[in-house]
């Protein structure tokens, strides 16, 4: 176990590393203004964060993914279709309901939406699309069939929200696709859908595990449009204000107890739902030994310990200095804005707790046929652009649209020209990229930029700063499938090279047997 750890705190700092180094080195440079709290702050942060998304990966390798696929492969294993679509929903509405970052997300726009509606509507949507998505992998549904169908539903709505002047809540829509997979839901649904599709096997079972997360990525972009459309007017200043005001290092330090105690709470009650519809179903269907329930106890305890660090050291060491920094780089040419939110998209997407469980997954399931290294270079490669054309966008001020709409419609065009497990990882890539250090250190950094570049004014930050969250949700679909397509395209240059070398062969080089 010692020896697990270590493998897996190593990886992590592989992982956070970078980032930490990119910050630290410019807080030396005239760029940016922090002071010697904020660079400890974070300096320690960073060795909070390699702590806790090491004991996040190996709780969800001892816990959160054996027990998504026994939960799975029990379910499917009774043959009872209505038991497993009704524990797949109350497991997505229950867990995304417990979300940390959806609690975020509703505090943000409660004056003008009731944050309890606002939750559980989300979790409603997701439980929804769950249910689809296990439905797609029983009867072996054409995952591009349905994302096309949703996505053209999804725009309509959009389309009611222009029509209806509620440009503000467009941006915020689209960002609760990412914010609502979190790095719990994210490892238990992924080996859920594994459980399953291996369970009723068939020749394409590696392929139709995949697609769960891009399904329930959906269902929360849907839901918050509708309750979009019942909001009145647009967001008050005072709320603007509000969601501008990120704390700074130094309260954020005065107010630790409180952070820690807060994680506490919001983890526990996560993990708690998930592990007591496990025990539930372990005592009535799975009948697990006790040694593989040791394992998992084991394994929730890492979880547990390991999210509480990586959030509280996001909170207390990242949230305010990349809202800082974003602060401070604005003032510089537009250009070196841009740079900077490119390369440090780039990095930062290494350190999502939950990409390192999607990337072991993958490589997996498709027997080293896409590995983990070709996975992280494309989400490097994705976010990297989507945070520098979200700073863009903010500098020029114009809709988010002018970016989804063509980038969704690249998505699913190239849905149909490559292999399909390609198109099912893509998509759950997408909501696997937008984790909780994107939402928490890129969004802060970019509000930061756009109030400076505003003139302190926090007036345009929902429909100028909020976006970012789902570019860095959109841009992965077409990096990854674009991989599919190369590999496609090789495969045909081989083919003919090879048949040309056939064809063009000397008639006496050939033997005849007799």
């Amino acid at each position: 176990m010692i020896k697990a750890l270590l493998l897996k705190l190593k990886e992590s700092s592989i992982s956070v590393l970078p980032v930490a180094l990119i910050v630290l080195i410019i807080s030396f440079t005239p760029l940016i203004d922090l002071n010697g709290t904020e660079t400890a702050a974070f300096a320690v942060s960073a060795v909070m964060l390699i702590i806790g998304i090491g004991l996040f990966n190996l709780g969800a390798d001892l816990a959160m993914t054996p027990m998504g696929e026994h939960v799975g492969s029990g379910l499917t294993k009774s043959k009872k279709l209505l038991i497993l679509i009704s524990v797949c929903f109350l497991m997505g509405l229950l867990i995304t309901v417990a979300e940390p970052d959806l609690s975020v997300l509703a505090g943000q726009v409660k004056a003008v939406m009731n944050s309890t509606v606002l939750i559980v509507t989300v979790g409603v949507g997701v439980g929804i699309f769950l249910v689809i998505a296990v439905l797609k992998i029983v009867f072996r549904l054409n995952l591009s069939m349905l994302l096309m169908f949703f996505y053209m539903l999804l725009f309509a709505l959009c389309a009611i929200l222009i029509q209806e002047g509620k440009f503000s809540f467009l941006s915020l829509s689209f960002d609760s696709g990412g914010v609502t997979t979190g790095p719990i839901t994210v490892p238990f649904i992924m080996a859920l859908g594994v459980g399953i599709a291996t369970t009723i096997g068939g020749r394409n079972s590696n392929e139709n595990s995949f697609g769960l997360i891009a399904l329930c990525s959906i269902g929360p972009m849907i839901a918050v449009m509708v309750l979009s459309m019942t909001a009145n007017g647009e967001m008050p200043p005072e709320v603007l204000d509000e969601l501008a005001a990120y704390a700074t290092v130094e309260a954020s330090l005065k107010e630790i107890g409180h952070i820690i105690l807060s994680n506490i709470k919001n983890v526990g009650l996560a993990l708690g739902l998930v592990v007591a519809f496990f025990f539930i179903l372990q005592f009535t269907i799975l009948k697990l030994p006790k040694s593989k329930l040791l394992q998992i106890g084991i394994g929730i305890i890492y979880t547990f310990f390991g999210l509480i660090i990586f959030l509280t050291a996001v909170e207390v060491g990242f949230m305010p200095v990349g809202f800082k920094i974003g602060q401070c780089i604005s003032k510089l040419h537009p250009a070196v804005l841009v740079t900077f939110g490119l390369i440090l998209g780039m990095v930062v997407v290494l350190a999502e707790p939950a990409v390192h469980v999607l990337n072991k997954q993958v490589e997996e399931i498709t027997g080293g046929g896409v590995k983990k290294i070709e996975m992280l270079l494309a989400l490097s490669i994705a976010v990297g652009v989507s945070i520098a054309l979200s700073i863009v966008r903010m500098i020029f001020g114009f809709s988010i649209l002018y970016y989804l709409i063509p980038g969704y419609m690249i998505s699913l065009g190239l849905s149909f020209f490559v292999p399909r497990i390609y198109t099912a990882i893509a998509f759950d890539s997408g909501g696997v990229a937008s984790g909780p250090l994107t939402s928490s250190f890129i969004l802060p950094l970019v509000v930061g930029a756009c109030i400076t570049l505003n003139g302190g004014s926090a007036a345009n930050i929902m429909t100028d700063a909020f976006g970012v969250v789902a570019m860095v949700a959109m841009t992965p679909l077409i990096t990854i499938q674009a991989l599919g397509f190369k590999a496609v395209m090789s495969a045909k240059v081989r083919s003919k090279i090879t048949m040309k070398r056939i064809l063009s062969a000397d008639d006496e080089q050939i033997i005849y047997f007799k």
